[in-house]
């Protein structure tokens, strides 16, 4: 399967099923909010929010070199944080969504924060064979650590109209490969396919929904013992999991969005209890976590992500993995739960007590 288009001039782009009016959209509507609704998430996120969204301590973090990824067998992930995984696929690199900025922002003074440094730094990743995005917001998509990457990355993989930008920005053109949904390309053996996500897009005040948004599927190896990989991007709840499970699942390993949620936006975020719905209609094996324990973006506690979906996986038997930032996980046979978070404030509050104490 080889369906991508190097660069696309925006009649092309535009010409999609997903798009209408010089935009992209979702298949289903999105609820009418108001001005008065907008403005009291705005007033509620700036004066208000809890002490818990920010962790009390250092998270811990498994650094890693270059030596451990080239030590590491074939389809080791390596999760870097919120939504940035390295995954080793035939000797090669493919890295989700790299972010290393120190916030995800459009500037670096002021945005939300990185809650830990990246588990390696940047210049110390090995050339990688590829990049998949999922869409153009800041905390998915960073313009300096994609000038860098482009340096030694031979392709990048993006919805429709996210790889412009890049090319805007200075990669090289033939690098780039954009794709609609369901479209997708096999590379070295390796199937990538650009599959729904109910979201949206935008990096200004002026280009809403300019750019397309996804979910991808990777497929490394021959029908029979194929590693089959789902990345979930950003996104809501919607029948499209249904429909990617169908096509392509059963799946060894879901990384499905599970943080940064808000019941004022369940339109494109997704609470716990719909991350494990949507695990179950992609027919997966084991359920990964992710957009979590990186970036303050959201009312709940930082923690609150981790809790609540562990629970909700206990009780429907649901066998999940929530590997440290930097720890290599295995996805022919990923490690199962640990409750780092947990230790971070353990230690703080122990700590704390000791201090008071003297």
């Amino acid at each position: 399967m080889n369906t991508h288009a190097p660069s696309l001039p925006a009649p092309a782009r535009l010409a999609s099923p997903q798009a209408a009016d010089g935009r992209f959209r979702n298949p289903a509507p999105k609820p009418a909010e108001g001005l008065a609704k907008t403005l009291g998430i705005i007033w509620n996120v700036l004066l208000n929010k809890p002490k818990t969204t920010v962790p009390k301590a250092p998270l811990p973090v498994e650094t890693l070199t270059r030596a451990d990824l080239e030590a590491a067998p074939d389809r080791s992930l390596f999760r870097l944080g919120h939504s940035t995984m390295l995954i080793k696929l035939r000797g090669d690199y493919w890295i989700t969504d790299p972010v290393f900025a120190e916030r995800a922002s459009p500037v670096q003074w002021m945005g939300p924060k990185r809650f830990h440094a990246p588990p390696i730094a940047l210049e110390d990743l090995p050339p990688l064979r590829g990049v998949l995005l999922s869409h153009d917001h800041y905390d998915h998509l960073d313009r300096t650590t994609i000038l860098q990457l482009a340096k030694t990355t031979d392709v990048f993989l993006t919805p429709l109209g996210v790889g412009d930008r890049l090319i805007a920005w200075g990669v090289d053109a033939s690098k780039v490969h954009q794709f609609d949904w369901w479209q997708g390309t096999t590379i070295d053996g390796v199937q990538f396919t650009a599959t729904p996500a109910q979201h949206f897009s935008g990096r200004g005040l002026f280009d809403g929904n300019k750019t397309l948004w996804a979910s991808w599927v990777i497929v490394d190896g021959a029908k029979d013992d194929a590693l089959r990989v789902f990345f979930s991007g950003d996104t809501g709840y919607f029948d499209g999991f249904k429909e990617i499970g169908r096509r392509f699942g059963p799946f060894d390993v879901a990384m499905i969005e599970t943080g940064a949620y808000d019941p004022q936006w369940p339109y494109v975020h997704m609470q716990p209890e719909q991350t494990v719905q949507a695990h179950e209609d992609l027919r997966a094996r084991w359920l990964m976590p992710i957009h979590n324990g990186t970036f303050d973006l959201a009312m709940h506690g930082w923690q609150d992500p981790f809790e609540r979906v562990l629970a909700l996986s206990s009780a429907r038997g649901i066998a999940l993995t929530t590997p440290r930032m930097g720890e290599r996980l295995d996805l022919t046979s990923p490690a199962g739960t640990t409750t780092w978070w947990r230790d971070t404030e353990t230690e703080t509050e122990t700590l704390t007590a000791w201090v008071e104490a003297r």
